[in-house]
């Protein structure tokens, strides 16, 4: 395993207003480019077996079929200019500039930053962290031994620093419920491909493959599902999409991630954002930071939740939220990494939301292990614009049959005892599967890691 620095995550259940709408209170990157400008084309489909999109990042050997990658020339760069006035309602008005779109090789794509920057068209804060990015990102992709990884490296953060510099110029503003971007600019596999050489797929595993498909039928029948997981890493939206994407491209695609405000505005996040479904909130953690936003951020949280009401009532939704409210941190005593605690009032709102939509509605709960290819700072920080690490690393998810509120707290004297009873039980799930994946990952037990409770698989091959 390597180290080297890289962008913040998504999490966030601390953020969720109670469902009084009183006040109260999560997301990535990807791998490298190849094209990137999508024709006009539906997406994926119930049972398809392939993604729908024709942009594309350069990318390592991919073990999915289903996100094909071109080999691109790095001298072609036209198929990657697009996009324009970022807002939501248009994406394609203007042009970017061709500062790196231009660029043939390292020496005049790192030139660029500093033009840019000379001229005043980047903060110097933010052309730091592109450079930095470029720098840690290549080093990390160089590990996995990839014989293409210079060519990787180079196409993918042509396209990925065009995008940033774009957004600098020209802000995306996010509403409450943003729905990624796929056209004329395809953010989604922007993300895939960033991500994907970073992941060591031969040390990498599924939990118990069999419920996720089970997830997919009860979304066909119109039910909810709802995935309260622990978060580690900005990254985690794209490791979940690739381990699935084989098997499982639609819920690859299409799952919603309750995301705080820092993944949509860091400079370094945003590209990535933008192409995950999102529930945007502002994190409890953050919330007092500055005392002139909080009624604002009050607010705008009321209306996230309810944008969340309605998608639910819609049915057919899956929904990754992250209870504890942040990403997971090593103890500092042992440096030993372990899921955070669930916050009670966050898994009984999320589960309240759901029993009211109308829709049947399922809560699972989802490990994943990602930590090392994108780690977090040791202590949550108020600024944005942390240091980033990346390395080239193994990384697994893993589900757990449905958890039933009425059988778990059947013997609950009262309500509140409830709630917390509840939680544990979703928390004490969560932390069983992050145990089987780090003996599978960390211990290098492979498949041999597999339990009664969690059956290991590489659904890739």
């Amino acid at each position: 395993m390597s180290t080297t620095r890289s962008p913040p995550g998504y999490c966030a259940a601390h953020a969720i207003p109670s469902l009084r709408l009183t006040n109260k209170n999560m997301f990535i990157l990807s791998t490298p480019p190849t094209t990137f400008f999508a024709t006009p084309t539906p997406r994926v489909p119930f049972l398809s077996s392939q993604p729908s999109s024709s942009v594309s990042l350069r990318s390592a050997s991919t073990p999915s079929p289903s996100c094909s990658s071109i080999t691109p020339k790095v001298e072609s760069k036209d198929n990657y200019l697009v996009s324009a006035k970022h807002s939501p309602a248009n994406m394609s008005a203007s042009v970017s500039s061709r500062t790196f779109l231009n660029a043939q090789n390292e020496q005049e794509l790192l030139s660029g930053i500093r033009k840019e920057a000379d001229a005043g068209s980047l903060p110097p804060n933010v052309a730091a962290g592109m450079e930095e990015l470029y720098r840690n990102y290549k080093n990390a992709v160089i590990q996995s031994g990839d014989p293409k990884a210079n060519e990787i490296v180079l196409s993918n953060m042509i396209v990925l620093l065009d995008r940033i510099f774009l957004d600098v110029t020209d802000p995306f503003v996010f509403q409450p419920h943003h729905k990624a971007k796929r056209e004329p600019f395809d953010y989604y596999m922007l993300g895939q491909n960033y991500i994907r050489p970073l992941v060591d797929f031969k040390n990498s595993y599924v939990g118990n493959m069999p419920l996720f498909i089970e997830m997919e039928e009860k979304l066909k029948q119109g039910h909810n599902i709802i995935l309260m997981s622990n978060h580690q890493s900005e990254a985690d939206p794209a490791i979940i999409a690739l381990l699935l994407e084989t098997q499982l491209p639609y819920i690859a695609e299409n799952m919603t991630y309750i995301a705080g405000d820092r993944v949509i505005t860091d400079p370094l996040c945003k590209p990535f954002s933008i192409g995950r479904n999102l529930i945007c909130v502002y994190s409890k953690k953050h919330m007092l930071d500055d005392p002139a936003l909080i009624e604002m951020k009050r607010i705008a949280n009321i209306r996230s939740l309810k944008e969340m009401a309605m998608l639910l009532r819609s049915g057919s939704q899956i929904v990754w939220i992250a209870p504890s409210g942040g990403r997971d941190r090593p103890d500092p005593h042992t440096g030993e990494w372990v899921p955070a605690p669930f916050d009670t009032s966050s898994v009984d709102n999320m589960r309240r939301l759901v029993e009211h939509s109308g829709p049947p509605g399922h809560v699972y709960t989802l490990a994943i292990l990602c930590h090392d290819i994108m780690p977090p700072p040791l202590k949550v920080e108020k600024e944005i614009g942390e240091k980033r690490i990346i390395s080239f690393h193994g990384a697994g998810i893993s589900v757990a049959p449905v958890i039933s509120f009425s059988e778990t707290t059947a013997t609950c004297e009262n309500p509140e005892k409830a709630k917390e009873v509840f939680s544990k039980a979703l928390y004490d799930s969560v932390t069983e599967q992050y145990n089987v994946l780090k003996s599978a990952i960390h211990g290098k037990k492979g498949f041999e890691a597999s339990t009664p409770v969690v059956s290991l698989s590489q659904p890739w091959k």
